[in-house]
């Protein structure tokens, strides 16, 4: 079952028009919602997320944010979904092509779920990466459509037959293509600051309120890759991943080339956050 436009249907029956802004423009917005025990995760921040966008790129919300998540949970229940993705992108609408916000158009929104487990594997084994070289726009901090830079890194990592790439604009260190990344030296956590030239990740913010409570002291500045590769620890955050070990990077072992202790405290204290 999904939800389009005004109601809920049947994936079969949706129609898209070849008109909506989405399509030809990339002109929208979207957030994936992690789901466990049929609840959606960190609803709220989600959500506020989703306004703060929808602000800044000047596109109204089709419903308020309050019948939004009335819609999505009923979704989830509609679905019988337990552990998954909810995925939510609305758009500028459906307007002839032209660059100019259309003066007719409403907005578009389309929500959907997926059954998706827990990537376990990968959360105890750990994932390798590469360096690329950031080439997104300067607003990273907005989750719109606008997401071929980052296809294109990680089509980079799996040609490389490894799972991720460490993004980094002129030797400094951003995130990953679809997750924040955080590393752990002498006993400090070290994030890149909410800035621009990061998306501000709900798994960030979590991981970063759990360090405090483990009280692993933070540090929000930019690191180079050279101070990554010189790291005890280091891991991503996000959604799906949640908190996933990185072991290697361009082939150079990241500390012991395992999970470390202080990431192992912290996949502890995030599965409490669900549990």
């Amino acid at each position: 079952m999904y939800f389009y436009k005004n109601e809920f249907m049947n994936k079969e029956d949706i129609q898209l028009s070849p008109d909506d802004r989405g399509y030809y423009f990339g002109d929208g917005i979207y957030e994936v919602f992690r789901v466990y025990q049929g609840q959606l995760y960190e609803q709220d921040a989600h959500m506020q997320r989703l306004q703060r966008t929808a602000s800044e790129v000047r596109l109204t919300l089709p419903f308020t944010i309050e019948k939004i998540g009335q819609i999505l949970t009923e979704l989830v229940d509609k679905n019988k979904l337990i552990e998954g993705t909810l995925y939510l992108q609305i758009t500028r609408g459906e307007a002839p092509r032209a660059h100019p916000f259309p003066t007719q158009a409403e907005p578009i929104m389309l929500a959907y779920c997926t059954e998706v487990p827990r990537p376990t594997a990968t959360i105890h084994n750990g994932i390798k990466a590469i360096t690329f070289a950031d080439i997104r726009w300067l607003r990273c901090d907005l989750k719109t459509l606008n997401l071929l830079p980052n296809v294109m890194a990680k089509q980079a990592a799996l040609d490389h037959g490894v799972q991720e790439v460490v993004l980094h604009r002129e030797g400094t260190v951003t995130e990953c293509s679809a997750s924040n990344l955080m590393m752990i030296k002498d006993g400090v956590l070290y994030t890149h600051p909410a800035n621009h030239l990061i998306l501000h990740g709900i798994t960030r913010a979590v991981v970063l309120r759990l360090a405090g409570v483990l009280e692993i002291p933070v540090k929000e500045e930019a690191f180079t890759t050279k101070q990554l590769m010189a790291a005890d620890e280091a891991f991503i955050t996000g959604t799906t991943v949640e908190i996933t070990p990185i072991l290697e990077v361009d082939g150079l072992t990241i500390g012991a080339g395992t999970p470390g202790a202080y990431t192992r405290k912290l996949q502890e204290e995030f599965v409490r956050t669900f549990s």
